[in-house]
């Protein structure tokens, strides 16, 4: 279909993100297959010994455009572009972006709370937000859709299946981060789709949550002695 990505430049200019990353992440490691623990840690991925005792917050976005290998990056953008180009053309821009970037951050400080150990890397949280979102524009618009709703509930499902049985195929998968990025995103979108002034007061309650998190987890872990590579 031409012009697609001028109709969705936002979600073509996350994919393009994606994949300077991993083009990036092939420069830093020297490889563009298998991308290990060591090489994702210095390319900027999430890892809480770097983050919580070095205070490298920075990470937090950095690996939200890093990928452990070909199968990760070309799964998260073949959704991201299918997901990404639905929210483009039911949300505006600012809440497509407010969403994302609050899914995968809110996912990833999910994560590292409980696998503080591991190293977290790619879109997966930002774009299961994304599914929530169009989830919660679906629920919001249900009584307008009529009979479409069902259809849209089980063509969604089925995507939204797929990504959910290969993260829990896949070993190294963390489930945490897309359970998340789904909650946040279902709440956003519902919010968005007709409740303005809810969906700001929720985009202001969960950035300062995000913060919060951040110290209780710095607090948490401060004095703990994991060890880096």
């Amino acid at each position: 279909m031409g012009g697609g990505g001028l109709r969705t430049p936002l979600t073509w200019g996350l994919i393009g993100l994606s994949l300077l990353g991993y083009v990036a992440e092939g420069i830093c490691g020297g490889s563009w297959g298998e991308i290990g623990g060591r090489t994702l840690v210095e390319c900027g991925g999430v890892f809480g010994p770097a983050i919580l005792e070095r205070g490298e917050w920075w990470r937090i976005l950095t690996a939200m455009f890093l990928h452990g290998g070909p199968e990760h990056l070309a799964l998260n953008m073949i959704s991201l572009m299918i997901v990404g180009r639905m929210m483009e053309y039911y949300f505006r821009a600012l809440d497509y972006l407010l969403i994302y970037f609050l899914s995968g951050i809110g996912g990833f400080l999910l994560s590292l709370s409980l696998h503080p150990e591991t190293v977290i890397i790619g879109a997966s949280g930002a774009i299961f937000g994304i599914f929530g979102a169009l989830g919660g524009f679906a629920l919001f618009h249900r009584e307008r859709l009529g009979s479409r709703y069902h259809t849209f509930l089980k063509e969604f499902g089925a995507i939204l299946g797929v990504n959910l049985l290969f993260g829990l195929a896949v070993p190294g998968i963390d489930m945490s981060a897309h359970i998340g990025g789904l909650i946040l995103g279902g709440v956003g979108g519902y919010l968005a789709s007709g409740h303005r002034g809810l969906f700001y007061l929720f985009v202001a309650g969960s950035t300062i949550g995000i913060f919060l998190a951040a110290l209780w987890l710095q607090q948490r872990y401060a004095l703990s002695a994991m060890p880096l590579f």
